[in-house]
């Protein structure tokens, strides 16, 4: 598939743009703080611009997906191939996340520091609407009507027309939304400005050892994980990444994986990998896929139990293992959904104050922005490891 055009010509150097407009974005949170307050409009303006388009670009191409199948156990196989690594993946994920916090001890910090950093984070919300990134039954259902709809589709005697027609509006969304991801650099710039000013860099200064924890463990993860498993597959981490940087200044510009989803498709569809698999493996890993969120979680639990001096014994880190892999569930890629997923599992453990909740909140933005990137290359990477076990 090819949709690219014109708007690709103006993409040509739009990924340079984002960087400089984060750049630019973190001087002037720097530097004029009060100004860089007010922009966050901007960028809430641009990620609900998009959020329309996702549901029914989703909804077309499962509609059409599986309006198209010619064999059907081969879809079936591909989904319980998909499903299997989704579960192998995230429980990975989550034990590096463990064991990277209980290595890097980023809750063993002064509580003098802590007590100056409390008073600063009353009331703060991010302006993240987090309830809007929850998987819900709704989530379910919507996939499930639309591989109904499909399935009905499939055994029409128009079939063709009616896939084709649905193809072609999947097509034009897409286009769409090339030229709204021209705004793109703007955006970014106002979502790092106002992070910045909002919080000041300052404010990462006590919790200096989680960020650096979280962004460590997805830097190995992404680099020993990902890298050893495209390996395996005769695919070059560093090749695979360069071919979906574009995609990636996106999700660092936005905090959202879901909003790239449909850019990264089509990306993945060119760079050679079949629709069908691409689809299937993309649509559902969006909520089952979210290698990012998981390892985060497992930094997070592990962080606030060593803030205030709560041990687990291996059984509790069994348990906490399996509430996060079903809690992260809930997390389906909007930005600030990986707290919410991160606060019900802290609901569910019991032995931890949720009042360390609000410490993570200060810094959630930037946590949002690692969850987004690593979760979207372990989309990518999905899509490569399942192409690959399926016959040509």
């Amino acid at each position: 598939m090819r949709i690219l055009g014109f708007a690709d010509k103006l993409n040509k150097h739009l990924s340079l743009q984002v960087l400089l407009a984060i750049l630019l974005g973190i001087v002037t949170g720097v530097f004029y703080p009060g100004f860089a307050v007010q922009t966050q409009i901007v960028s809430l303006a641009f990620v609900a611009v998009i959020k329309p388009f996702i549901g029914p670009v989703i909804f077309l191409t499962v509609v059409s997906l599986f309006g198209s199948i010619v064999d059907l156990k081969r879809a079936g196989r591909i989904s319980l191939k998909s499903f299997i690594y989704f579960e192998l993946i995230s429980v990975v994920a989550i034990m590096v996340g463990i064991c990277c916090a209980l290595i890097i001890r980023p809750g063993a910090i002064e509580r003098s520091s802590l007590n100056q950093l409390l008073p600063r984070l009353s009331g703060v919300s991010g302006g993240t609407d987090w309830s809007n990134g929850m998987m819900t039954e709704y989530t379910i259902l919507f996939l499930a009507f639309g591989i109904g709809i499909g399935l009905l589709i499939n055994r029409s005697k128009h079939r063709g027309q009616i896939v084709g027609f649905l193809e072609n509006a999947r097509n034009l969304l897409f286009i769409v939304l090339r030229y709204v991801f021209l705004l793109a650099p703007l955006a970014a710039y106002c979502g790092i400005a106002y992070t910045v000013g909002k919080f000041g860099l300052d404010s990462l200064v006590p919790v200096g050892k989680l960020v650096a924890a979280t962004y460590l463990s997805m830097f190995f993860f992404i680099l020993v994980v990902f890298g050893g498993i495209l390996r395996y597959f005769k695919v070059s981490l560093f090749s695979f990444l360069k071919s979906i940087k574009q995609e990636l200044l996106y999700v660092l510009g936005t905090s959202s994986s879901t909003s790239v989803l449909p850019l990264l498709m089509d990306r993945l569809e060119i760079m050679g990998y079949r629709k069908s698999v691409v689809s299937l493996v993309t649509v559902t890993g969006n909520s089952f896929n979210l290698t990012g969120t998981c390892l985060y979680m497992g930094v997070a639990v592990i962080f606030l139990a060593q803030l205030y001096q709560i041990h687990f014994s291996f059984t509790e880190i069994l348990t906490i293992i399996m509430v996060i892999l079903m809690t992260s569930k809930g997390a389906t890629g909007i930005s600030g959904a990986g707290f919410v997923a991160l606060a019900t599992t802290i609901g569910t453990i019991h032995k931890i104050p949720v009042e360390g909740l609000a410490i993570l909140l200060s810094i959630d933005r930037f946590m949002s922005e690692a969850r987004a990137i690593t979760n979207t290359i372990g989309h990518g990477v999905a899509t490569v490891v399942i192409s690959r076990n399926e016959p040509q």
